[in-house]
């Protein structure tokens, strides 16, 4: 994808949203990243310039506080992000949807078909890919110690090799992803769900997309676990792997 100005959606009251969307047939295809990424990233732009290709129409955003969009991220919560997400669905995505979405992007695509299917009835989300999805993070993903840092002094910091920043996981987000836990129930999508995960991923263990496919009242569900893949699945062939799998479910509607 040629690097351009993006788009922007105006709110009242809440921050300008960046975007990219190109108009195309079939279900528009809506990407979610991960935690403090954005939709310059390689999934992202892959399969943005395979849609474009193919005639298939598809939306990137950045999150409010993330990337291009207007806000700050320490104010943000899970549930403002899946608002970013449904705005956005709601402004630019008249039809059916495929969301695929990237480890908390997972979590976020869960909780938006979820939103959709209340609105809208089941057939507005038409398909769902994770990519090492991380529904429950903030249950999972933290040691009883660091939760209580988040608690008790409002953020945690933590280096990490994604980034030249600290990730920063505030209490504000810890309690909004707490409050919207779906793993100990029934999720109740009942649309063709593809589950993408790398058996080599440090930060999402595999079990836990084998735990959302348990969890998911869909009789379509299948997880891929991809040898050698660590948490990014960024290489050519997983790259190939994801559009390869977005092809057949958008295909089939």
């Amino acid at each position: 994808m040629q690097v351009t100005t993006p788009d922007y959606l105006d709110r009242c009251g809440r921050p300008r949203l960046a975007y990219r969307h190109v108009a195309g047939a079939g279900p528009t295809i809506v990407f979610l990243p991960g935690y403090m990424s954005d939709m310059a990233g390689g999934k992202a732009t892959a399969l943005f310039d395979w849609a474009a290709a193919e005639g298939h129409a598809c939306l990137l955003l950045d999150y409010a506080g993330c990337g291009l969009s207007e806000g700050l991220f320490a104010e943000q919560t899970l549930l403002d992000w899946r608002g970013d997400v449904l705005d956005l669905i709601d402004a630019r995505a008249a039809g059916p949807v495929i969301i695929v979405g990237s480890s908390m992007g997972g979590w976020l695509m869960l909780l938006t078909a979820l939103a959709l299917a209340e609105r809208h009835g089941p057939g507005r989300v038409t398909g769902l890919v994770g990519i090492a999805a991380a529904p429950d993070f903030t249950d999972w993903g933290f040691s009883d110690a660091e939760k209580a840092i988040i608690l008790a002094e409002g953020e945690l910091r933590e280096d990490t090799s994604y980034s030249d920043q600290p990730y920063v996981t505030t209490r504000g987000f810890f309690q909004s992803g707490e409050a919207n836990r779906l793993l100990d129930a029934e999720i109740p999508l009942a649309c063709p769900v593809r589950l993408l995960h790398g058996q080599e991923d440090g930060d999402v263990p595999p079990e836990i997309s084998l735990r959302l496919s348990a969890a998911l009242a869909s009789d379509d569900v299948q997880v891929t676990l991809v040898k050698g893949g660590d948490h990014r699945l960024s290489r050519d062939t997983d790259i190939a792997l994801l559009i390869d799998t977005v092809a057949r479910l958008a295909t089939s509607n």
